[in-house]
């Protein structure tokens, strides 16, 4: 498997020295969006790395898949999103990674119904600012609410 940047955020997640880490998952790594392009941008990082979703056989599989639904659950009850988006590309980073993309009733009507892709993502607030660190907070408080542990 090629070395993707996905691979050095994972490193970076095992030793502690990434800022954006919301939990450490049964399935991998929940980390904050370096881009919060809208608020509660998320991301779900297989641990081990592995190139794509087909390559994760029966309970690894199935647990990533159901670490994505509780990272997206947690990520409704810290924000007013109406809804998630997931999103497994892999196209410029050929490593599992999954977006999660809270989507809010206030977009403008003309991104609202496109894809995140669509918004200008260096116009973007960088993770790190007083509300993103808040909102960490609250979506790792969310995970750990009983009613996201299943």
């Amino acid at each position: 498997m090629t070395h993707t940047a996905i691979h050095d955020i994972v490193a970076d997640c095992q030793t502690g020295e990434n800022p954006a880490v919301v939990a450490r998952m049964k399935s991998g790594w929940a980390v904050m969006g370096r881009k919060q392009v809208l608020p509660g941008y998320c991301l779900l990082l297989p641990d081990p790395v592995v190139p794509t979703l087909n390559d994760l056989t029966g309970d690894t599989r199935a647990q990533f898949l159901h670490d994505m639904g509780r990272l997206g659950d947690a990520i409704l009850a810290a924000t007013d999103a109406v809804r998630i988006n997931y999103e497994m590309l892999g196209n410029a980073e050929p490593a599992l990674h999954a977006h999660l993309f809270a989507r809010y009733a206030h977009e403008h009507p003309t991104l609202a119904t496109r894809p995140i892709w669509a918004y200008a993502w260096d116009e973007a607030p960088d993770f790190g600012d007083d509300a993103s660190l808040t909102l960490l907070d609250n979506i790792r408080r969310a995970l750990n609410e009983p009613r996201h542990i299943f």
